[in-house]
């Protein structure tokens, strides 16, 4: 980036591009939307400076070395030149010059007021300093005109300061929608579950400031089998607390299954897979609405801005009763949904939703002074992201009995870190089964009813044994079940028979077969030759019982 910068260098520049990488969350904005604009081009020489003054800067030397970038110190950028600047956060200092400075939205517009650094007060969020302005060298990208009007009316300086560019990150959310089901089956979602992800922005009044045990109550009320959870959490929570804070307050839910989602790139794939989203004033749930999807407010904080398209979905959007019957508010939001619900709100947000890439590169080029590329922009679709939930390995099971003759029985699993112990109500038995194998709780193992060995035998005769070993190292428990390879399970019932069961299909599951056995117990069935229908959700199977002799 020196004087002689060109003896060292291999490839062509032209022009010189740095990128001002300051927080986490405009950081990857830049990155999210540089390939696309430059696809190709070797006249533009890219560099990101690193502004270490954030609160929120923790993270984000790892992000640009991950992702490949060539980065300067902070202080060299007043030494250089360059042709342009562009940043997604509205607090970098930049040095005196007269390049322009382009400057990108890190949410969607201008929807939130937030602590300010230079003072005591609060600001508007994505509004650079009036001092940057009064030099006539920003450019304030913005999704919608109304956005523009907002801040002619807060901060004069802008005006003819504004570009309207549209949201890239929603017009590749919204090309990747017809791939929801590549970005389910990445996180590990089955067919028949719904995904709720829960999103919280950052600060006092967020989701996870108000209710850090929701996604614990959420994944203890939903049924495993029917539904999985997943966060999305503000990078800045991350960059405040740790990685580690985070965790240990989100432990229960963590061993529940919660899918906690990365703070770079892969959010967006939970929200093209989500079933519904559950959030609060951040972007995330404004993105959610716009795509389409049932959204439920647990907090809406005060410092969302009137007027905004922000604050039309705090109007409008079902709020969830954080101590009502959680399960029954996601599913009724779910069945009366219609994908039109939340129209206004986008279009208060977003104009011509498609072609934000190309209006961005023009403004790109137009500002490096450089002529645009003749061929079209890419229109990138999201590539599914995978992230590793924790297997649960204990279980609070609810089962439920219809009809006697030809019994249907229900089965409702819920993740034991998270649900904890639950009394019998009505007509459901309620039991604690464990994965014999991977639960490391010996409290659990030791008053489980039922204890489930995960690994396959190669044989009968070593399902008997298993199961003969289980139950003498586990005398509090009433069965043990152990899956055949090739299909099916014994279950021995502690001073009665071993039962084998066999079911077809998704629900050949070794800790459901057991659960099966348990409420035909309790139920008094026989065991039997027979047939019983195994109901999970809204999928039923017929399970194939039949009692083995002694031996």
């Amino acid at each position: 980036m020196g004087h002689d910068a060109h003896r060292w260098s291999t490839l062509p520049r032209d022009r010189t591009l740095v990128v001002a990488a300051r927080t986490v969350t405009s950081t990857v904005r830049a990155l999210e939307a540089l390939p696309s604009l430059l696809r190709g081009d070797a006249r533009v020489s890219v560099v990101f400076a690193h502004d270490p003054t954030s609160a929120f800067g923790d993270g984000v030397p790892d992000l640009l070395h991950d992702a490949g970038c060539r980065v300067m110190p902070w202080h060299q950028l007043a030494d250089i030149s360059p042709d342009l600047i562009l940043t997604a956060s509205e607090n970098v200092d930049v040095p005196d010059g007269d390049c322009p400075v382009l400057v990108l939205p890190h949410g969607i517009g201008f929807q939130k007021f937030v602590p300010d650094s230079r003072t005591a007060g609060t600001r508007l969020s994505g509004v650079v300093p009036d001092a940057l302005l009064a030099t006539g060298r920003a450019w304030l990208a913005v999704s919608h005109p109304d956005q523009e009007k907002q801040l002619l009316t807060t901060h004069p300086e802008t005006s003819g300061r504004t570009l309207l560019v549209g949201d890239p990150c929603l017009d590749e959310l919204t090309r990747s929608l017809p791939d929801a089901a590549a970005h389910r089956r990445a996180l590990g979602i089955d067919d028949g579950r719904r995904l709720v992800v829960v999103s919280s922005t950052w600060g006092p009044t967020s989701l996870l400031a108000r209710d850090p045990g929701l996604p614990a109550r959420l994944l203890a009320t939903l049924p495993h089998d029917e539904y999985r959870v997943a966060a999305v959490l503000h990078p800045n929570i991350r960059a405040a607390h740790g990685e580690w804070r985070i965790r240990n307050v989100l432990a229960p839910a963590l061993e529940a299954g919660l899918l906690l989602m990365p703070p770079v790139h892969a959010w967006r794939s939970a929200l093209v897979a989500a079933d519904a989203v559950v959030g609060d004033h951040g972007s995330v749930t404004l993105y959610g609405a716009a795509l389409g999807k049932p959204v439920l407010l647990a907090a809406f904080g005060e410092d969302a801005v009137p007027g905004t398209a922000g604050a039309l979905l705090g109007a409008t959007a079902p709020r969830l009763d954080p101590h009502g019957d959680l399960g029954r508010q996601i599913e009724d939001a779910v069945a009366t949904h219609t994908p039109g619900h939340h129209a206004a709100v986008a279009g208060r947000a977003f104009a011509d939703p498609g072609s934000a890439h190309a209006r961005l590169r023009t403004a790109l080029y137009r500002l490096l002074r450089l002529p645009e590329p003749s061929s079209a922009p890419s229109a990138p679709r999201l590539p599914p992201a995978s992230v590793e939930a924790a297997v649960v390995s204990s279980w609070t099971v609810e089962t439920t009995v219809a009809g006697s003759e030809e019994p249907v029985i229900t089965v409702r699993r819920h993740p034991t870190a998270a649900a904890g112990d639950r009394a019998e109500t009505g007509d459901a038995f309620v039991h604690l089964a464990c994965d014999a194998e991977r639960e490391r709780d010996g409290r659990l193992t030791s008053s489980a009813s039922v204890l489930v060995r995960r690994s396959p035998a190669t044989t009968t005769a070593e399902a008997r044994r298993r199961i003969r070993d289980t139950l003498d190292r586990h005398p509090g428990c009433l069965l043990a079940t152990v899956p055949v390879r090739g299909g099916g399970s014994l279950t021995g019932v502690r001073g009665a028979a071993v039962v084998e069961t066999t079911v077809t299909g998704a629900m050949a599951d070794p800790g459901l077969e057991a659960a099966v056995v348990y409420t035909c117990l309790r139920a008094q069935l026989p065991l039997g030759d027979g047939f019983v229908t195994l109901r999970v959700g809204g999928t039923e199977e017929t399970v194939t019982v039949r009692a083995l002799p002694s031996r």
